[in-house]
């Protein structure tokens, strides 16, 4: 399949151009999206873009991300109800920096292919480009009329609206419009993509272009995602899910997949890996007949993990699932770090215990019913350890004398007590 074929047989288009297909079937192409550096990560709400890229590449065509130095300080309405926090230019630097890095590992920056992706950043152009000269060189070429019909302005001059537009804010369409009109002369840059909200951004750019220099743009959007229960994709009761490790260990970001619903997953397989689509096909039929193995997550969660991170951290987080959900063994548990740790264990019961206490020794007795509580009396503890139903950092207590020492410390920090099949409780030392 073509680049575009591709893209309708993953449900990834939204809008398109007249002629943007028969453009990108007839060479190849430079084409742009547009990152906002918020922040030196991107998160799982900027992987379709991404992942976009990677395909528009894999089909011979050339990617440029341009990272918005200078929209970054102003704000993009398109959406949102509220105006962003404007960021400084060290900051800008900064992020750009983390997001090339992370792009890196999957979209090919640095060989001599001639469709190796750029990244530019927008404040480049812009910084120098004084107000007068922007009103003479972009403002008179678009009427207010052709802007005010944008649904991004409409929405925010609605009467359900109560925070208005800025003067700033109503502008950005012609920043972003510049943006694409600078690209075009300077890279050939003939194509923007964007999500859904950003089409009204996109044709004006196209429109400048024409206006301006005569020549032809075109322009696609893919569908803003959600999720199948109608809330906002990549958002957990923690906040966003990250591509940067120490933001979102690789264990969580796992289970953010694994934990898809059937349907979700079914949509984001096709999204989100670049498995070709016969065997996405194969394993929709495998996962419809059988549906409680979750084949569909698990396939998406290894495949986006290894592309994110790595294989070796995929390993680690399928090894750290089994702690929690199978039989894995002390040396397991040993290998995780405290992120990690502090991820599967997230929600169970946790006690603090004095470091004091712990060196000069506890027996289990007394841990499982003084030093904590998870015991309501000793001889409930006594019972339970007579019945094998206590684990030491996933190992059974079979001698009810124990006396539990530094030497059971994970890490240095935390022992794990486990009661019967499903009851954890983690031991904070302090």
């Amino acid at each position: 399949m073509n680049f575009v074929e591709e893209l309708k047989w993953r449900g990834m288009i939204h809008n398109i151009m007249p002629g943007t297909e028969e453009q990108l079937a007839k060479e190849q192409t430079t084409a742009y999206v547009g990152i906002d550096p918020t922040a030196d990560s991107l998160h799982v709400g900027h992987l379709v873009s991404v992942m976009m890229m990677k395909h528009l590449q894999m089909a011979g065509h050339k990617p440029i991300f341009l990272i918005g130095g200078a929209t970054g300080m102003i704000g993009d309405p398109s959406g949102k109800s509220l105006e962003r926090n404007l960021l400084d230019e060290t900051t800008v630097q900064k992020n750009m920096d983390g997001i090339r890095a992370q792009l890196s590992k999957f979209i090919d920056f640095n060989s001599d292919a001639p469709n190796a992706a750029i990244m530019v950043n927008n404040y480049d152009w812009m910084k120098n480009f004084t107000f007068l000269d922007f009103i003479r060189e972009v403002g008179k070429h678009i009427t207010v009329n052709y802007m005010m019909a944008k649904d991004s302005v409409k929405k925010r001059l609605s009467a359900d609206s109560t925070q208005g537009l800025s003067f700033t804010e109503f502008t950005y369409q012609l920043v972003q419009g510049y943006d694409f009109l600078h690209l075009r002369r300077h890279y050939n840059c003939l194509l923007q993509m964007g999500g859904s909200d950003q089409w009204g951004n996109i044709t004006t750019g196209g429109e400048l272009i024409r206006r301006k220099d005569g020549a032809e743009a075109y322009g696609l959007t893919w569908p803003l995602m959600t999720k199948s229960d109608g809330k906002k994709f990549g958002k957990t009761e923690s906040g966003n899910i990250w591509l940067d490790p120490k933001r979102t260990s690789p264990y969580k970001f796992y289970q953010f997949w694994l934990n898809a619903t059937d349907e979700d997953a079914e949509k984001y397989i096709k999204i989100f890996t670049i498995l070709p689509p016969a065997e996405i096909d194969a394993l929709i039929v495998e996962h419809h007949d059988a549906p409680h193995l979750r084949k569909l997550q698990k396939v998406l969660a290894r495949e986006i993990t290894c592309l994110i991170h790595s294989p070796e951290a995929y390993e680690a987080a399928v090894e750290a699932s089994q702690i929690l959900f199978g039989n894995a063994t002390s040396d397991a548990l040993k290998r995780l770090d405290e992120d990690t740790l502090l991820a599967v264990f997230e929600g169970v019961p946790q006690y603090d215990i004095l470091r004091s206490d712990l060196e000069a020794g506890i027996s289990i007795v007394d841990l499982l019913a003084d030093k904590t509580s998870i015991m309501s009396s000793k001889g409930e503890a006594r019972r339970a350890l007579k019945s094998n139903a206590i684990s030491l950092n996933k190992e059974k207590v079979t001698d009810q004398e124990l006396i539990v020492n530094a030497e059971y410390l994970i890490d240095d920090k935390f022992i794990l007590l486990q009661s019967g099949k499903k009851n954890y409780f983690l031991l904070n030392v302090k």
